[in-house]
């Protein structure tokens, strides 16, 4: 859980600098993150400074600005690693350490920043030494990019490959993080969603990847019937063996289309819900799902970001506005929450919206 704090406000290019001299003077809270946004830089502190701790940072960093931010708290994991580490690294470059990463099956997936790219394998070993279970370390070498949403990888640490079995709510899914989009952290959206499907229901999951969403649908709802749409064809490989292995043939169907075509022809008017995980362009989308909702009406669960000092509500409103210049309706939004931060001041949100 988020935890708010007294901190120091800097520059990135004072960062080295706060963070070291904060250290000396026994201010940082260690068991708190270091927040970044834009140019700046917050330090989370563990007291206020006294006067002549005071004195001593202005001199060295006379634009320093005080005040109160929300820090994600360091998991057991990021206090093991950084115990790791702490023989091992400067000061300073230690409290840079990722406090959090993905696991996907028995790969890590890590983002080492620029400073630490230097210390990137003897990181990555130490996550391997940390987590017993581990037995690859990747780190991002790049960002989401295609539309088949994929990035490159550089190999840390032990076996080099980017192929796991990813094991979620009693499903088995084979992944390939280099050639198709899985996040370990819409896990929970997995299960929320899955769990609202009734019998009989037909759902359009429009961005299946390997199939999160849609197997997990199979597996709980025996009497419905999931359209796993995806325009990656390694991703639709995946999916098909996720599909068999957890013997859902008769209820998820994988099809390799653009959503925005099939969703005209063989899916239109044919969901009661639609899953558009999809988040930096689902709202390009809205049309598609639209035109996959049957015609008296039915669920949309939209993925998308916000980004301060945009809001949810003002989400809600374009959202509305894209479905209204589609000749439908948002009867009501049933749902509407930040789910995860992906960046400070950046959130990843779901609208579930009653459409008709």
């Amino acid at each position: 859980m988020p935890k708010v704090s007294k901190c120091l406000k800097v520059s990135k290019q004072q960062g080295e600098t706060a963070i070291a001299l904060a250290n000396k003077l026994e201010l940082i809270d260690k068991s708190l993150g270091i927040q970044r946004n834009g140019d700046s830089l917050w330090v989370a502190l563990i007291r206020e400074p006294h006067a002549a701790e005071l004195e001593t940072i202005k001199t060295h960093l006379p634009q320093v600005q005080f005040g109160t931010c929300s820090f994600a708290e360091k998991t057991q994991t990021a206090l093991n690693l950084n115990k790791a580490l702490k023989d091992k690294l400067p000061p300073d470059l230690l409290l840079k350490v990722p406090q959090a990463f993905d696991i996907i099956g028995d790969i890590v997936v890590i983002d080492i920043p620029s400073p630490l790219k230097p210390y990137e394998n003897l990181i990555g070993t130490a996550i391997m030494q940390t987590n017993k279970c581990i037995k690859t370390v990747l780190a991002k070498a790049g960002e989401i990019s295609g539309v088949y949403r994929i990035r490159e990888y550089t190999h840390l640490a032990g076996e080099n490959r980017t192929q796991t079995v990813h094991r979620e709510f009693g499903c088995q899914y084979h992944v390939d993080v280099a050639k198709a989009y899985f996040s370990p952290r819409l896990s929970h959206e997995h299960e929320r969603v899955a769990s609202q499907v009734q019998a009989g229901e037909t759902v359009v999951d429009l961005f299946a990847g390997v199939g999160p969403f849609s197997v997990l649908i199979g597996k709980r709802q025996s009497e419905a019937k999931v359209y796993a749409v995806d325009l990656n064809p390694d991703a639709v490989e995946l999916l098909k063996l996720n599909v068999r292995i957890n013997r859902v043939e008769n209820r998820a169907f994988p099809i390799c289309a653009d959503a925005r075509e099939i969703t005209q022809t063989q899916l239109k008017g044919s969901a009661d819900r639609v899953i558009m995980n999809l988040p930096e362009t689902a709202i390009d989308f809205v049309d598609t799902a639209c035109n996959a909702v049957k015609p008296d009406g039915g669920i949309v669960h939209f993925y998308g970001f916000v980004r301060s000092p945009d809001s949810i509500e003002k989400l809600q409103q374009r959202f509305t506005e894209l479905v209204a210049k589609n000749s439908r309706k948002v009867e009501a939004f049933m749902y509407a929450k930040s789910i995860r931060e992906t960046a400070p001041f950046e959130s990843q949100v779901v609208l579930d919206a009653k459409i008709v």
